[in-house]
């Protein structure tokens, strides 16, 4: 058995974002690049160790929102459309270069990836959910999940309808992809308030996640630190997460995505090429990211070396080895004084391997493939495995905490987003008093109404739009979010209490915000 374990959980998540009232959509090249940089490259890798038997374990969140935009027919004919340009747009660099050896070769080298990418894509038939599936039945790649939008859960805490409207439209979400509700549960921003813990027993959730400070600020003091979780009164199971660890990964000054000869996210064809050469490549006339980056960090100067990717390869193996060796030294001297394995919990958004942190799956691969080489001192476990091998913890609540700024909840309530808070509690309470007033057996359009009305309110209450106007990154665009779905709330309700419910747009709004096609209203119903 190992002296210690690393937890490794990856949480995939974007906001719902899907407008098919317009033939093209901006934001939605977020969940194009993301397929390209991230989801995708994570299936070929995983998929990559399974085939050659490697021995891991791996713990992956999937957010009922991205679940939902997997799922998504019109996602998925424009995310395939995408790929196509891409591949056209890399056949065009390699003419454009032809007379640049090192430049021809890269732009070989992004259509092979695109060619790649879209072969992944057409082998699931465009639902890439279908390769997590044939994941999650080898045992070695754990699935969990989250809220339905990621809401800030103890923002909702007044209203308990509200909390469980978010955990139970999410589980349903999942089970319905995938055919089973899962036993983790990933809490949106690491956002805990005691009492949060007994939704999830409620829920069936045997374990979920939360900042170190969640653990280190219980109301005992944890005899093991953040190396062992805790259970909560409820008996639901609290990991936190090992800042050592994840920061070497994470920050781009202090860790391992900073180094010079990694690829330079913020350097792309899309914002350097002649308008004319790059227009049917890029949104509407807009400079974005097309994934061709030909320049690598190189340092803080700003001219620039050109990329090499078997460079850049070493590096991640040389990173990944280096994780190793540390965590290695950790586990031996944490099982020397606790007198018990201890588990590491390095939890990552997963958006920062690949799409952020270009070498991160490489990066990724090479650790698993060393950790398994070797098992005796440092083994990878889920936290359902840890649990099944050491179930007994010790009992605390822990406290109020977030990985936000300061560790609290400022990042989604401040002086810059307030006012959503004031327009999503309204609709709650408007929410209930509609499922008291319409009961379990409305008519079925008055059901179709009111789910509605749940799916606009959930929308409205996703994490992502007061951090994006917090940190001033799309803050227009999440601002218009949060009035489009409060405004559309609004509409519904006043046609189901006015009796003036409007067939048409029903189902308009049903198409327009298509998320969570099972949302059930009647989780208000007192």
């Amino acid at each position: 058995m190992a002296k210690g374990y690393l937890s490794i959980v990856l949480h995939a998540h974007l906001p719902f974002v899907r407008h098919p009232e317009y033939s093209s959509f901006l934001e939605e090249r977020w969940y194009f690049e993301a397929m390209n940089g991230t989801y995708i490259p994570l299936v070929a890798m995983l998929k990559r160790l399974i085939s050659e038997d490697v021995q891991f374990e791996l713990t992956l969140s999937l957010s009922p929102t991205l679940l939902c935009m997997m799922e998504d027919p019109l996602l998925s004919k424009r995310y395939s459309e995408h790929l196509e340009k891409l591949i056209e747009l890399a056949k065009k660099e390699q003419e454009r270069n032809r007379d640049n050896g090192h430049l021809r070769w890269l732009a070989d080298y992004y259509l092979d990836s695109f060619t790649a990418a879209r072969d992944i894509f057409n082998e699931c038939d465009g639902k890439i959910c279908k390769h997590f599936r044939d994941l999650e039945l080898t045992k070695k790649v754990h699935l969990i999940t989250t809220s339905a939008t990621h809401a800030v859960l103890p923002l909702l805490m007044s209203e308990p309808a509200a909390v469980r409207g978010q955990i139970e439209t999410g589980l349903k979400t999942f089970s319905n992809v995938f055919g089973y509700r899962p036993r983790g549960f990933w809490l949106p921003e690491c956002a805990f308030h005691p009492g949060i813990e007994e939704y999830m027993r409620e829920a069936g959730i045997r374990y979920f996640f939360l900042e170190s400070h969640g653990i280190d600020h219980a109301d005992v003091l944890p005899l093991y630190g953040v190396y062992a979780p805790l259970f909560t009164p409820s008996g639901v199971a609290a990991f936190s997460r090992d800042q050592a660890s994840t920061e070497e990964v994470w920050s781009a000054q202090k860790g391992y995505p900073g180094d010079p000869e990694y690829r330079e996210f913020y350097r792309d064809i899309g914002h350097e090429l002649d308008m004319e050469y790059i227009r049917p490549y890029i949104s509407d006339g807009v400079r974005v990211d097309t994934g061709i980056k030909y320049w690598k960090i190189t340092g803080p100067r700003s001219q620039k070396d050109f990329y090499n990717p078997h460079r850049a390869r070493e590096r991640a193996a040389f990173h990944a080895e280096c994780f190793y060796d540390k965590r290695v030294s950790q586990v031996e001297y944490l099982a020397r004084t606790m007198g018990k394995a201890p588990v590491i919990a390095a939890t990552f958004d997963a958006e920062l391997f690949g799409l952020w942190w270009y070498e991160g799956p490489q990066w990724l691969e090479f650790l698993i493939r060393r950790i398994a080489s070797d098992n005796s001192r440092l083994a990878l476990v889920s936290p359902d495995t840890y649990l099944d091998q050491h179930p007994v913890h010790q009992r605390g609540e822990p406290c109020m905490s977030s990985w936000g700024h300061r560790g609290y909840f400022e990042v989604w309530c401040n002086g810059k987003n307030d006012w959503i808070l004031r327009h999503i509690h309204e609709c709650i309470r408007r929410m209930i008093s509609l499922a008291s007033r319409f009961g379990p057996e409305p008519s079925l359009e008055e059901r179709r109404a009111l789910n509605q009305c749940m799916r606009e309110l959930l929308l409205a209450q996703s994490s992502d739009w007061p951090f994006m106007i917090t940190n001033a990154t799309s803050g227009q665009y999440a601002s218009r979010r949060v009035c489009d779905h409060v405004s559309r709330f609004h509409f519904l309700a006043d046609g189901l209490e006015n009796g003036s419910l409007d067939r048409e747009s029903v189902g308009a709004l049903e198409y327009l915000d298509s998320a969570f096609p099972d949302a059930d209203y009647r989780v208000f119903v007192k």
